[in-house]
């Protein structure tokens, strides 16, 4: 073959389909959302969670509840509270065990690469003066299912890459990439938080560009922290004088 031909490339049916927000999610307004499809501008690679393969036992997933808990339990409320966001964010994926065994993998990495920062400034590109301000585990919720991985905020852009590599089509073959999500701060219109009405333990957060492209993130380790500092994000850059990207 030839390197410098394009390559074809073959999403998975399930991705270009619109889907309507998450089940039992009601938003701010009450109305019906849709969910990121191929042709958004803000992801990089779209491609379904792969099959459920990594097995654990029920006493890996409590010793990172546990560890998890101590970290920012300064209050019995707060620490219940955590507990709850934990349990959520790990019953999101297809597998507990899985996804416990994923945050332990991923704050591995954090560790061997020397931080978020140093994580964040090789996914992403970066602007002059750019800095990394805040790190959030969490889900994106795409047609094919929810997608494990980091949210980040800078105080240039909102970004999310999934903690492992997805599969998608190249031709006949399957290839392997991160699942990416970039939004310039000045493409930033809206953060709407969302609470299930029937189920309280989902929680949601929706993030609408204004160019009207939505994005739902899910099961969030620290969710009111999450929502605090992106409305925080939204407003300060929309103070911004005008001239500045």
């Amino acid at each position: 073959s030839v390197a410098s031909a394009p390559k074809s490339v073959k999403w998975s049916a399930e991705l270009t389909q619109e889907q309507e927000a998450p089940p039992h999610t009601v938003s701010q307004d009450n109305t019906a959302h849709t969910m990121p499809r191929e042709s958004n501008p803000y992801v990089n690679n779209p491609a379904p969670p792969p099959s459920s393969s990594v097995k654990s036992t029920v006493d890996t997933m409590k010793d990172v509840l546990g560890k998890w808990g101590k970290k920012v339990g300064e209050t019995a409320k707060r620490t219940e509270d955590l507990a709850g966001n934990v349990w959520q964010h790990l019953k999101t994926g297809p597998s507990v065990a899985d996804a416990a065994m994923g945050r332990i993998a991923q704050g591995t990495k954090v560790l061997a690469e020397g931080g978020y920062e140093k994580i964040f400034l090789q996914t992403f590109e970066s602007v002059p003066e750019e800095q990394l301000q805040k790190t959030f585990a969490c889900y994106l919720s795409t047609s094919a299912g929810p997608v494990m991985g980091t949210l980040y905020l800078s105080n240039a852009k909102l970004a999310f890459c999934s903690d492992s590599p997805l599969s998608y089509k190249v031709g006949e073959q399957t290839e392997w990439s991160y699942y990416k999500v970039v939004m310039p701060l000045h493409q930033l219109k809206a953060v709407n938080p969302s609470i299930s009405k029937g189920k309280p333990a989902e929680k949601y957060i929706q993030v609408i560009s204004v160019d009207n492209h939505e994005f739902w993130f899910m099961a969030f380790v620290n969710y009111d922290n999450a929502v605090k500092c992106l409305k925080d994000a939204l407003l300060a850059h929309h103070l911004q004088p005008t001239s500045q990207v």
